[in-house]
């Protein structure tokens, strides 16, 4: 037989519920900050590797 929790029971569990989900989305916030951070870098390097490529091709084609 199920016994039905006491209201201050169930408030202190769903007051736990939203601390870990407000948690959690900090996290996955984060998460994607530092994704978007790293997504930025990638672009700047492969600029960077991009435009050495065309000039090492530049540089054969003048031999």
């Amino acid at each position: 037989m199920m016994t039905s929790m006491k209201p201050h029971h169930a408030a202190d569990i769903l007051t736990l519920e939203l601390a870990n989900a407000r948690e959690r989305m900090k996290r996955t916030e984060l998460a994607i900050e530092r994704t978007e951070q790293m997504l930025a870098e990638n672009i700047a390097l492969r600029r960077r590797i991009r435009t050495a490529v065309e000039a090492a091709d530049r540089f054969g084609q003048a031999s």
